[in-house]
């Protein structure tokens, strides 16, 4: 059974998750999922663009991409943002089921 990842959608060669972040946490970490999005706790400040950096390089490593192909579309000063990442959905798929395994509900 395929589960829907309201999170995610294909950008012609890449996938746009939406992401949900909450900085000045102990660790960064994905934590769930929050209204239709990608809650990330982020081990940075949310000042100078420092939780901004700090959650393209958490993608970037979780998905195994360097850092220039992931690019923040929209939500620089804002909690709610839109990442863009040169990977493909099969793989961004992979990854969401293994770090955010579907509840049975």
């Amino acid at each position: 059974m395929e589960c829907d990842w309201s999170c995610l959608r294909r950008e012609r060669d890449a996938v746009v998750f939406d992401v949900s972040v909450v900085p000045g946490a102990k660790r960064t970490e994905l934590v769930g999922l929050h209204d239709g999005a990608l809650r990330v706790r982020l081990a940075a400040p949310p000042v100078d663009g420092k939780a901004n950096d700090a959650l393209i390089v958490w993608l970037a490593n979780e998905l195994g991409v360097t850092r220039r192909c992931v690019k923040l579309l929209r939500g620089a000063s804002s909690r709610r943002k839109q990442v863009r990442v040169e990977v493909s959905m099969l793989i961004a798929r992979a990854w969401l089921t293994r770090s955010l395994p579907p509840s049975d509900s």
